[in-house]
């Protein structure tokens, strides 16, 4: 009984360790499957994840890989590998046992851009409110999902494959660092990327309406860094010249006039952003 119940557990699940996690020109991938009891008596198979159209069910499809049936070895070695790939382990114990178990899929990334899968990763966009950067899939296949590695309860951008290029959009406004793919419905995997959301932010955002405002209305500004500190010093330039400078993040006008357009950029705590220009239009 007390080894049934053991059996039972998810001790039984093999777990895939994938070295190196980005390749390098030349080097091997060394495959490691564990199972944490019984450590002994297991044969092991090994699989290449495949992108599979059901996303939201099952979203890989395994592909035996040659020489990967039924070893007694947990190391599978694989010479040659040059692009973005996903891996997957199987153990089983003899034919009286009836045990199989399948891992959850690992990937090896390549940094390597190539026509056939491309991931392209585009700079801040500005928006009101909010800032985003926006990531496009290209290459031969016409279908096309954005994978991310570790999945924070969401491994892909869209919970559907999207035709032609597909384009993520991450909002900057929470931290989603990770590392970023592309999965075709061809089979391909593209190159991947290690994103960083705060490598964006060399200074701070200046914060403008992106349609025009009316003359006589109220209208704020303000300067925002991702990393706020305690006691900022903020400066606002309207057209070059400073007009405001203390701790205050937003600039306000009670009631903007034709005068206030023009080109804004602000500096905190010694921080540049970039210019913005807003455009003010009669009531």
């Amino acid at each position: 009984n007390k080894i049934k119940t053991l059996l039972s557990t998810d001790k039984l699940n093999p777990v895939l360790i994938v070295s190196p996690s980005w390749l390098s020109p030349g080097a091997s991938v060394t495959l490691s499957c564990d199972v944490e009891y019984p450590s002994e008596g297991w044969l092991f198979s090994w699989y290449k994840a495949v992108p599979y159209y059901k996303i939201t069910e099952e979203p890989y499809t395994y592909e035996l890989l040659p020489d990967g049936s039924k070893t007694a070895q947990s190391l599978h070695i694989i010479n040659g590998q040059t692009s973005t790939a996903g891996y997957v382990c199987r153990v089983e114990r003899g034919s009286n046992f009836y045990h199989n178990y399948y891992s959850k899929p690992k990937f090896v990334w390549s940094a390597d851009v190539n026509s056939a899968a491309s991931l392209t990763v585009g700079p801040v966009v500005q928006n009101f409110g909010y800032d985003s950067v926006k990531l496009t899939c290209k290459g031969n296949s016409p279908s096309w999902r954005v994978r991310k590695f570790p999945e924070n309860r969401r491994p892909y951008c869209s919970n559907f494959w999207d035709s032609g290029e597909s384009v993520c959009i991450i909002d900057t406004t929470y931290s989603d660092d990770g590392v970023y793919w592309c999965e075709s419905m061809s089979k391909e995997f593209s190159n991947a990327v290690n994103i960083t959301i705060q490598d964006f932010y060399s200074g701070p955002i200046m914060v403008i309406p992106d349609d025009p405002v009316k003359t006589g209305t109220f209208v704020s500004l303000s300067c925002k860094l991702r990393r706020k500190k305690i006691y900022p010093s903020v400066a606002f330039y309207h057209n070059n010249k400073l007009i405001q400078n203390d701790s205050r993040e937003e600039l306000n006008f009670l009631a903007v006039s034709n005068s206030d357009e023009g080109s804004y950029k602000c500096q905190y705590s010694g921080k540049e952003s970039p210019s913005r220009y807003m455009s003010v239009k009669c009531e």
